[in-house]
Protein backbone atom coordinates (compact mmCIF):
# COMPACT_ATOMS: atom_id res chain seq x y z
CA UNK A 1 0.00 0.00 0.00
CA UNK A 2 1.61 3.30 -1.04
CA UNK A 3 2.28 5.80 1.70
CA UNK A 4 0.83 9.28 1.20
CA UNK A 5 3.39 11.62 -0.31
CA UNK A 6 4.22 14.77 1.59
CA UNK A 7 2.54 17.71 -0.10
CA UNK A 8 3.00 21.44 0.31
CA UNK A 9 -0.32 22.80 -0.92
CA UNK A 10 -0.24 25.94 1.21
CA UNK A 11 3.35 26.79 0.28
CA UNK A 12 2.59 26.28 -3.41
CA UNK A 13 -0.51 28.44 -3.18
CA UNK A 14 -2.88 25.60 -4.03
CA UNK A 15 -6.45 26.78 -3.50
CA UNK A 16 -5.25 29.97 -1.81
CA UNK A 17 -4.92 33.57 -2.93
CA UNK A 18 -1.63 35.36 -3.24
CA UNK A 19 -1.38 38.12 -0.62
CA UNK A 20 -3.51 41.15 -1.48
CA UNK A 21 -0.44 43.43 -1.55
CA UNK A 22 1.49 41.21 -3.98
CA UNK A 23 3.15 42.78 -6.98
CA UNK A 24 0.87 41.53 -9.68
CA UNK A 25 0.17 41.65 -13.40
CA UNK A 26 -3.03 43.62 -14.14
CA UNK A 27 -5.69 41.25 -15.53
CA UNK A 28 -8.61 42.54 -17.57
CA UNK A 29 -11.55 40.15 -17.82
CA UNK A 30 -13.31 40.62 -21.13
CA UNK A 31 -16.36 39.16 -22.77
CA UNK A 32 -17.30 39.23 -26.41
CA UNK A 33 -19.60 42.21 -25.85
CA UNK A 34 -17.10 44.40 -23.95
CA UNK A 35 -13.98 43.71 -26.00
CA UNK A 36 -14.39 46.47 -28.62
CA UNK A 37 -15.05 49.22 -26.07
CA UNK A 38 -12.08 48.09 -23.98
CA UNK A 39 -9.77 48.07 -26.98
CA UNK A 40 -10.76 51.64 -27.86
CA UNK A 41 -9.19 52.83 -24.61
CA UNK A 42 -5.88 51.03 -25.18
CA UNK A 43 -2.68 52.19 -26.82
CA UNK A 44 -1.95 51.04 -30.35
CA UNK A 45 0.72 48.41 -29.38
CA UNK A 46 -1.78 46.66 -27.08
CA UNK A 47 -4.51 46.69 -29.71
CA UNK A 48 -2.11 45.43 -32.34
CA UNK A 49 -0.81 42.63 -30.10
CA UNK A 50 -4.29 41.32 -29.35
CA UNK A 51 -5.29 41.62 -33.00
CA UNK A 52 -2.29 39.57 -34.11
CA UNK A 53 -3.03 37.00 -31.41
CA UNK A 54 -6.61 36.70 -32.62
CA UNK A 55 -8.10 37.48 -29.20
CA UNK A 56 -11.92 37.56 -29.35
CA UNK A 57 -12.93 37.33 -25.67
CA UNK A 58 -14.10 33.73 -26.07
CA UNK A 59 -14.13 31.55 -22.94
CA UNK A 60 -10.67 30.33 -22.04
CA UNK A 61 -8.68 32.78 -24.11
CA UNK A 62 -5.76 34.16 -22.10
CA UNK A 63 -2.94 36.40 -23.34
CA UNK A 64 -0.16 38.36 -21.66
CA UNK A 65 0.81 41.59 -23.42
CA UNK A 66 4.50 42.47 -22.93
CA UNK A 67 6.21 45.82 -22.54
CA UNK A 68 8.95 46.76 -24.98
CA UNK A 69 11.44 45.20 -22.56
CA UNK A 70 9.59 41.90 -22.65
CA UNK A 71 8.26 42.18 -19.10
CA UNK A 72 4.49 41.65 -18.68
CA UNK A 73 2.49 44.84 -19.12
CA UNK A 74 -0.99 43.39 -18.66
CA UNK A 75 -3.02 40.27 -19.27
CA UNK A 76 -6.45 39.68 -20.74
CA UNK A 77 -8.80 36.77 -20.14
CA UNK A 78 -11.90 35.91 -22.12
CA UNK A 79 -15.16 34.68 -20.57
CA UNK A 80 -17.31 34.64 -23.71
CA UNK A 81 -20.75 35.96 -24.51
CA UNK A 82 -23.83 35.53 -22.35
CA UNK A 83 -24.84 32.26 -23.97
CA UNK A 84 -21.43 30.66 -23.48
CA UNK A 85 -21.25 31.90 -19.89
CA UNK A 86 -24.47 30.05 -19.12
CA UNK A 87 -22.78 26.84 -20.21
CA UNK A 88 -19.67 27.29 -18.06
CA UNK A 89 -19.92 27.57 -14.30
CA UNK A 90 -16.50 29.22 -13.92
CA UNK A 91 -15.43 30.66 -17.29
CA UNK A 92 -12.54 32.64 -15.82
CA UNK A 93 -11.07 29.41 -14.43
CA UNK A 94 -10.73 28.12 -17.99
CA UNK A 95 -8.63 31.15 -18.89
CA UNK A 96 -6.67 31.06 -15.63
CA UNK A 97 -5.48 27.53 -16.39
CA UNK A 98 -3.87 28.85 -19.60
CA UNK A 99 -2.11 31.90 -18.17
CA UNK A 100 1.65 31.67 -17.76
CA UNK A 101 3.24 31.64 -14.33
CA UNK A 102 2.86 34.74 -12.21
CA UNK A 103 0.55 36.60 -9.86
CA UNK A 104 -2.42 38.38 -11.40
CA UNK A 105 -4.79 41.04 -10.11
CA UNK A 106 -8.25 41.56 -11.59
CA UNK A 107 -8.45 45.19 -12.70
CA UNK A 108 -11.83 45.25 -14.42
CA UNK A 109 -14.55 43.17 -15.98
CA UNK A 110 -15.99 41.58 -12.84
CA UNK A 111 -17.83 42.91 -9.81
CA UNK A 112 -20.29 41.85 -7.14
CA UNK A 113 -21.40 38.22 -7.11
CA UNK A 114 -19.61 37.54 -10.40
CA UNK A 115 -16.28 38.61 -8.92
CA UNK A 116 -16.82 36.37 -5.90
CA UNK A 117 -17.87 33.40 -8.04
CA UNK A 118 -15.00 33.67 -10.50
CA UNK A 119 -12.44 34.20 -7.73
CA UNK A 120 -13.62 30.99 -6.09
CA UNK A 121 -13.53 29.23 -9.46
CA UNK A 122 -9.86 30.21 -9.82
CA UNK A 123 -9.09 28.62 -6.45
CA UNK A 124 -11.03 25.46 -7.31
CA UNK A 125 -9.21 25.18 -10.64
CA UNK A 126 -5.90 24.95 -8.78
CA UNK A 127 -6.86 21.67 -7.05
CA UNK A 128 -4.55 18.72 -7.67
CA UNK A 129 -4.83 15.19 -6.25
CA UNK A 130 -1.14 14.35 -5.88
CA UNK A 131 -1.10 11.63 -3.24
CA UNK A 132 0.12 8.95 -5.63
CA UNK A 133 2.08 10.83 -8.30
CA UNK A 134 3.44 14.27 -9.00
CA UNK A 135 0.91 16.59 -10.60
CA UNK A 136 2.02 19.79 -12.32
CA UNK A 137 0.58 22.67 -10.37
CA UNK A 138 -1.35 25.58 -11.79
CA UNK A 139 1.06 28.29 -12.85
CA UNK A 140 -1.07 31.39 -12.40
CA UNK A 141 -2.06 32.71 -8.98
CA UNK A 142 -4.66 35.32 -8.18
CA UNK A 143 -4.05 38.15 -5.74
CA UNK A 144 -6.93 38.49 -3.32
CA UNK A 145 -9.35 40.87 -5.10
CA UNK A 146 -10.57 44.03 -3.40
CA UNK A 147 -14.12 43.71 -2.12
CA UNK A 148 -13.98 39.93 -1.78
CA UNK A 149 -13.94 38.06 1.53
CA UNK A 150 -10.76 36.14 0.75
CA UNK A 151 -10.78 34.21 4.02
CA UNK A 152 -14.29 32.92 3.38
CA UNK A 153 -13.46 31.82 -0.16
CA UNK A 154 -10.26 30.09 0.96
CA UNK A 155 -12.25 28.33 3.68
CA UNK A 156 -14.82 27.12 1.16
CA UNK A 157 -12.02 25.92 -1.11
CA UNK A 158 -10.39 24.06 1.79
CA UNK A 159 -13.67 22.29 2.55
CA UNK A 160 -14.01 21.34 -1.10
CA UNK A 161 -10.43 20.07 -1.13
CA UNK A 162 -11.18 17.77 1.81
CA UNK A 163 -14.23 16.40 0.00
CA UNK A 164 -12.34 15.84 -3.25
CA UNK A 165 -9.36 14.21 -1.55
CA UNK A 166 -11.57 11.76 0.34
CA UNK A 167 -13.57 10.74 -2.74
CA UNK A 168 -10.45 10.41 -4.89
CA UNK A 169 -8.64 8.15 -2.42
CA UNK A 170 -8.92 4.51 -3.53
CA UNK A 171 -10.73 2.01 -1.29
CA UNK A 172 -7.56 0.14 -0.30
CA UNK A 173 -6.48 3.35 1.46
CA UNK A 174 -9.89 4.60 2.58
CA UNK A 175 -12.12 2.23 4.49
CA UNK A 176 -14.30 2.87 7.53
CA UNK A 177 -11.28 3.18 9.85
CA UNK A 178 -9.57 5.70 7.58
CA UNK A 179 -12.79 7.69 7.24
CA UNK A 180 -12.89 7.78 11.03
CA UNK A 181 -9.31 9.08 11.05
CA UNK A 182 -10.27 11.88 8.66
CA UNK A 183 -13.25 12.83 10.83
CA UNK A 184 -11.10 12.73 13.97
CA UNK A 185 -8.46 14.95 12.39
CA UNK A 186 -11.17 17.43 11.40
CA UNK A 187 -12.67 17.37 14.89
CA UNK A 188 -9.30 17.96 16.55
CA UNK A 189 -8.50 20.85 14.21
CA UNK A 190 -11.69 22.68 15.21
CA UNK A 191 -12.21 21.70 18.84
CA UNK A 192 -15.09 19.33 18.07
CA UNK A 193 -15.90 16.05 19.81
CA UNK A 194 -16.04 12.73 17.97
CA UNK A 195 -17.72 9.63 19.34
CA UNK A 196 -17.50 6.29 17.52
CA UNK A 197 -19.60 3.14 17.84
CA UNK A 198 -18.02 0.19 16.04
CA UNK A 199 -18.50 -3.51 15.35
CA UNK A 200 -20.89 -5.47 17.55
CA UNK A 201 -21.32 -2.39 19.73
CA UNK A 202 -23.61 -1.16 16.93
CA UNK A 203 -26.08 -3.86 17.89
CA UNK A 204 -25.91 -2.96 21.56
CA UNK A 205 -26.44 0.70 20.61
CA UNK A 206 -29.51 -0.20 18.52
CA UNK A 207 -27.97 0.59 15.13
CA UNK A 208 -28.75 -2.80 13.57
CA UNK A 209 -28.93 -1.88 9.90
CA UNK A 210 -25.50 -0.22 9.91
CA UNK A 211 -24.17 -3.43 11.41
CA UNK A 212 -26.04 -5.65 8.94
CA UNK A 213 -24.65 -3.84 5.90
CA UNK A 214 -21.06 -3.77 7.16
CA UNK A 215 -20.72 -7.08 8.98
CA UNK A 216 -19.52 -9.09 5.95
CA UNK A 217 -16.39 -6.97 5.56
CA UNK A 218 -13.23 -7.48 7.62
CA UNK A 219 -13.17 -3.68 7.86
CA UNK A 220 -15.28 -3.01 10.92
CA UNK A 221 -18.43 -0.93 10.37
CA UNK A 222 -18.95 2.10 12.59
CA UNK A 223 -21.06 5.16 13.28
CA UNK A 224 -19.17 8.45 13.48
CA UNK A 225 -20.82 11.14 15.60
CA UNK A 226 -19.15 14.59 15.52
CA UNK A 227 -20.43 17.50 17.60
CA UNK A 228 -19.35 21.15 17.58
CA UNK A 229 -20.73 24.39 18.97
CA UNK A 230 -22.74 25.10 22.12
CA UNK A 231 -25.11 27.85 20.99
CA UNK A 232 -27.53 28.54 18.19
CA UNK A 233 -29.94 26.36 16.22
CA UNK A 234 -29.28 22.64 15.95
CA UNK A 235 -28.06 21.50 12.53
CA UNK A 236 -27.54 17.78 11.89
CA UNK A 237 -25.77 16.53 8.76
CA UNK A 238 -26.01 12.85 7.82
CA UNK A 239 -23.67 11.49 5.13
CA UNK A 240 -23.59 8.08 3.51
CA UNK A 241 -20.17 6.56 4.18
CA UNK A 242 -20.13 3.35 2.10
CA UNK A 243 -16.40 3.27 1.46
CA UNK A 244 -16.79 0.62 -1.22
CA UNK A 245 -19.90 -1.07 -2.55
CA UNK A 246 -19.64 -4.47 -4.21
CA UNK A 247 -23.42 -4.70 -4.23
CA UNK A 248 -23.25 -7.51 -1.67
CA UNK A 249 -24.79 -10.81 -2.72
CA UNK A 250 -26.63 -8.93 -5.47
CA UNK A 251 -23.16 -8.39 -6.89
CA UNK A 252 -22.65 -5.40 -9.15
CA UNK A 253 -21.27 -6.07 -12.64
CA UNK A 254 -17.72 -4.85 -13.14
CA UNK A 255 -18.73 -1.73 -15.06
CA UNK A 256 -21.05 -0.66 -12.25
CA UNK A 257 -18.46 -1.38 -9.57
CA UNK A 258 -15.75 0.70 -11.23
CA UNK A 259 -16.54 3.99 -9.46
CA UNK A 260 -17.67 2.63 -6.12
CA UNK A 261 -14.83 4.29 -4.25
CA UNK A 262 -17.07 7.38 -4.53
CA UNK A 263 -19.96 5.72 -2.68
CA UNK A 264 -18.83 7.58 0.42
CA UNK A 265 -19.30 10.88 -1.42
CA UNK A 266 -22.11 11.89 0.94
CA UNK A 267 -19.84 11.46 3.95
CA UNK A 268 -17.03 13.34 2.18
CA UNK A 269 -19.40 16.19 1.33
CA UNK A 270 -20.81 16.62 4.84
CA UNK A 271 -17.28 16.56 6.26
CA UNK A 272 -16.26 19.26 3.78
CA UNK A 273 -19.35 21.28 4.70
CA UNK A 274 -18.64 20.78 8.39
CA UNK A 275 -15.11 22.06 7.85
CA UNK A 276 -16.50 25.23 6.26
CA UNK A 277 -19.05 25.75 9.05
CA UNK A 278 -16.55 25.28 11.86
CA UNK A 279 -13.74 27.29 10.27
CA UNK A 280 -16.11 30.19 9.62
CA UNK A 281 -17.48 29.96 13.17
CA UNK A 282 -21.14 29.88 12.18
CA UNK A 283 -23.48 30.22 15.17
CA UNK A 284 -24.97 26.71 15.08
CA UNK A 285 -24.85 23.55 17.16
CA UNK A 286 -23.51 21.17 14.57
CA UNK A 287 -23.82 17.40 14.59
CA UNK A 288 -22.42 15.17 11.84
CA UNK A 289 -23.51 11.52 11.64
CA UNK A 290 -21.71 9.17 9.26
CA UNK A 291 -22.46 5.45 9.00
CA UNK A 292 -19.09 4.19 7.69
CA UNK A 293 -19.19 0.69 6.20
CA UNK A 294 -17.98 -1.48 3.36
CA UNK A 295 -20.64 -3.53 1.56
CA UNK A 296 -18.78 -6.78 0.98
CA UNK A 297 -19.48 -10.50 0.61
CA UNK A 298 -18.83 -13.44 2.91
CA UNK A 299 -20.91 -15.96 4.82
CA UNK A 300 -22.17 -13.24 7.18
CA UNK A 301 -23.48 -11.02 4.39
CA UNK A 302 -27.12 -9.98 4.51
CA UNK A 303 -29.29 -11.83 2.01
CA UNK A 304 -32.17 -10.98 -0.29
CA UNK A 305 -35.41 -11.71 1.60
CA UNK A 306 -33.84 -10.99 4.99
CA UNK A 307 -35.99 -8.73 7.15
CA UNK A 308 -34.16 -6.24 9.35
CA UNK A 309 -35.53 -4.17 12.18
CA UNK A 310 -34.34 -0.58 12.11
CA UNK A 311 -33.49 1.67 15.04
CA UNK A 312 -36.92 3.31 15.04
CA UNK A 313 -38.73 -0.06 15.03
CA UNK A 314 -39.68 -0.24 11.35
CA UNK A 315 -39.03 -3.57 9.63
CA UNK A 316 -37.33 -3.62 6.22
CA UNK A 317 -37.42 -6.47 3.71
CA UNK A 318 -34.14 -6.71 1.80
CA UNK A 319 -35.01 -7.30 -1.83
CA UNK A 320 -31.67 -6.09 -3.17
CA UNK A 321 -28.47 -6.01 -1.12
CA UNK A 322 -27.17 -3.33 -3.49
CA UNK A 323 -29.72 -0.85 -2.07
CA UNK A 324 -27.67 -0.65 1.11
CA UNK A 325 -27.07 3.09 1.36
CA UNK A 326 -30.62 3.83 2.45
CA UNK A 327 -30.31 1.18 5.17
CA UNK A 328 -27.29 2.72 6.88
CA UNK A 329 -28.72 6.21 6.44
CA UNK A 330 -32.01 5.10 8.00
CA UNK A 331 -30.40 4.17 11.32
CA UNK A 332 -28.33 7.37 11.34
CA UNK A 333 -31.37 9.51 10.51
CA UNK A 334 -33.41 7.83 13.23
CA UNK A 335 -30.63 8.54 15.72
CA UNK A 336 -30.37 12.17 14.67
CA UNK A 337 -34.16 12.55 14.70
CA UNK A 338 -34.33 11.61 18.38
CA UNK A 339 -32.65 14.91 19.26
CA UNK A 340 -35.23 16.92 17.26
CA UNK A 341 -32.71 19.22 15.55
CA UNK A 342 -33.97 22.41 13.97
CA UNK A 343 -32.77 21.18 10.59
CA UNK A 344 -31.48 17.82 9.39
CA UNK A 345 -29.91 17.21 5.99
CA UNK A 346 -28.85 13.92 4.43
CA UNK A 347 -26.37 13.68 1.57
CA UNK A 348 -25.72 10.48 -0.33
CA UNK A 349 -24.60 9.04 -3.63
CA UNK A 350 -27.84 7.12 -3.45
CA UNK A 351 -29.50 6.32 -6.77
CA UNK A 352 -28.63 5.89 -10.41
CA UNK A 353 -32.18 7.04 -11.09
CA UNK A 354 -31.23 10.58 -10.05
CA UNK A 355 -28.44 10.55 -12.65
CA UNK A 356 -30.79 9.22 -15.35
CA UNK A 357 -33.20 12.06 -14.55
CA UNK A 358 -30.77 14.97 -14.18
CA UNK A 359 -27.30 13.79 -15.16
CA UNK A 360 -24.10 13.95 -13.11
CA UNK A 361 -23.93 17.74 -12.80
CA UNK A 362 -27.34 18.61 -11.37
CA UNK A 363 -28.14 16.83 -8.08
CA UNK A 364 -31.75 16.72 -6.88
CA UNK A 365 -32.87 17.60 -3.40
CA UNK A 366 -36.13 16.69 -1.68
CA UNK A 367 -37.98 18.61 1.00
CA UNK A 368 -41.57 19.34 2.08
CA UNK A 369 -40.54 22.74 3.45
CA UNK A 370 -41.31 25.48 0.93
CA UNK A 371 -39.18 28.26 2.50
CA UNK A 372 -36.29 25.80 2.84
CA UNK A 373 -36.61 24.79 -0.81
CA UNK A 374 -36.68 28.44 -1.89
CA UNK A 375 -33.59 29.24 0.19
CA UNK A 376 -31.65 26.35 -1.32
CA UNK A 377 -32.66 27.24 -4.86
CA UNK A 378 -31.63 30.88 -4.43
CA UNK A 379 -28.37 29.95 -2.71
CA UNK A 380 -27.52 27.37 -5.38
CA UNK A 381 -27.66 30.06 -8.04
CA UNK A 382 -25.55 32.51 -6.05
CA UNK A 383 -22.95 29.91 -5.02
CA UNK A 384 -22.65 28.39 -8.52
CA UNK A 385 -23.55 25.08 -6.93
CA UNK A 386 -26.61 23.94 -8.89
CA UNK A 387 -29.46 21.97 -7.34
CA UNK A 388 -32.90 20.94 -8.58
CA UNK A 389 -35.89 20.25 -6.37
CA UNK A 390 -37.74 16.96 -6.75
CA UNK A 391 -40.85 15.86 -4.85
CA UNK A 392 -41.58 13.57 -1.94
CA UNK A 393 -44.42 12.21 -4.10
CA UNK A 394 -46.74 10.56 -1.60
CA UNK A 395 -48.77 8.48 -4.09
CA UNK A 396 -45.59 6.39 -4.48
CA UNK A 397 -45.48 5.49 -0.78
CA UNK A 398 -47.31 2.23 -1.44
CA UNK A 399 -44.44 1.15 -3.70
CA UNK A 400 -42.32 0.92 -0.54
CA UNK A 401 -44.67 -1.47 1.24
CA UNK A 402 -43.94 -5.13 0.43
CA UNK A 403 -46.64 -6.65 2.64
CA UNK A 404 -44.48 -8.87 4.83
CA UNK A 405 -42.57 -5.95 6.37
CA UNK A 406 -43.11 -2.23 6.85
CA UNK A 407 -40.74 -1.27 4.06
CA UNK A 408 -39.10 -2.66 0.93
CA UNK A 409 -35.53 -1.47 0.37
CA UNK A 410 -35.76 -1.97 -3.41
CA UNK A 411 -39.25 -1.52 -4.86
CA UNK A 412 -39.89 -3.42 -8.06
CA UNK A 413 -40.91 -1.82 -11.33
CA UNK A 414 -37.93 0.39 -12.05
CA UNK A 415 -39.86 3.66 -11.89
CA UNK A 416 -39.13 6.79 -9.79
CA UNK A 417 -36.13 5.26 -8.05
CA UNK A 418 -34.80 8.56 -6.70
CA UNK A 419 -38.23 9.51 -5.34
CA UNK A 420 -38.90 6.17 -3.67
CA UNK A 421 -35.42 6.21 -2.08
CA UNK A 422 -36.10 9.69 -0.68
CA UNK A 423 -39.52 8.57 0.59
CA UNK A 424 -37.83 5.61 2.28
CA UNK A 425 -35.45 7.93 4.13
CA UNK A 426 -38.26 10.28 5.16
CA UNK A 427 -39.89 7.39 7.08
CA UNK A 428 -37.02 7.71 9.58
CA UNK A 429 -37.47 11.44 10.21
CA UNK A 430 -40.51 11.78 12.48
CA UNK A 431 -39.70 14.50 15.01
CA UNK A 432 -37.39 16.90 13.17
CA UNK A 433 -39.39 19.90 11.89
CA UNK A 434 -37.27 20.58 8.79
CA UNK A 435 -35.57 17.94 6.65
CA UNK A 436 -34.01 17.78 3.20
CA UNK A 437 -32.29 14.98 1.34
CA UNK A 438 -29.65 15.49 -1.39
CA UNK A 439 -29.04 12.68 -3.91
CA UNK A 440 -25.60 13.68 -5.18
CA UNK A 441 -23.25 12.05 -7.68
CA UNK A 442 -19.96 13.21 -6.13
CA UNK A 443 -17.97 12.76 -9.34
CA UNK A 444 -16.94 14.92 -12.28
CA UNK A 445 -16.89 12.58 -15.31
CA UNK A 446 -14.69 14.86 -17.41
CA UNK A 447 -12.71 17.96 -16.56
CA UNK A 448 -14.50 21.31 -16.59
CA UNK A 449 -13.32 24.76 -15.44
CA UNK A 450 -12.93 24.71 -11.66
CA UNK A 451 -13.82 21.00 -11.56
CA UNK A 452 -11.11 18.58 -12.65
CA UNK A 453 -12.12 15.02 -13.43
CA UNK A 454 -12.67 13.04 -10.23
CA UNK A 455 -14.30 13.54 -6.87
CA UNK A 456 -16.29 16.73 -6.39
CA UNK A 457 -18.52 18.25 -3.74
CA UNK A 458 -22.13 18.96 -4.61
CA UNK A 459 -24.60 20.95 -2.55
CA UNK A 460 -22.22 21.99 0.23
CA UNK A 461 -21.65 25.55 -1.01
CA UNK A 462 -25.36 26.03 -1.62
CA UNK A 463 -26.21 24.84 1.89
CA UNK A 464 -23.53 27.08 3.42
CA UNK A 465 -24.88 30.07 1.49
CA UNK A 466 -28.46 29.30 2.52
CA UNK A 467 -27.93 28.72 6.25
CA UNK A 468 -28.27 32.36 7.38
CA UNK A 469 -31.57 32.66 5.51
CA UNK A 470 -32.77 29.26 6.73
CA UNK A 471 -32.17 30.04 10.38
CA UNK A 472 -33.55 33.60 10.28
CA UNK A 473 -37.02 32.16 9.79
Amino acid sequence: MPEPRETHAEEAGMMRFAPADSEAIPLYVLNSESLREWLEGREEPVRRWLELAGFTGAPGEAIVVPEASGAPLLAVAGIGDEASRRRLRFPLAKAAARLPGGIYRIESGLSGDALVRESLGWLLESYRFDRYREQPGMKARLAAPDGVDATRLETIAAGERLTRDLINTPPNDLGPAELETAARSLAEAHGADLAVIAGDDLIAANLPMIHAVGRASPRTPRLLDLRWGDAGPRLTLVGKGVCFDTGGLNLKPGASMGLMKKDMGGAATVLGLAKMIMALGLPVRLRVLIPAVENAIDGAAMRPQDILKARNGLTVEINNTDAEGRLVLADALALGDEEKPDLMLSMATLTGAARVALGPDLPPFFTDDEPLAAAFAQAAEKAADPLWRMPFWEPYEEMLEPGVADLDNAPKGGFAGAVTAALFLRRFVRKTPRYAHFDIYGWQPKAAPGRPKGGVGQGARAVLEALPEVFVR
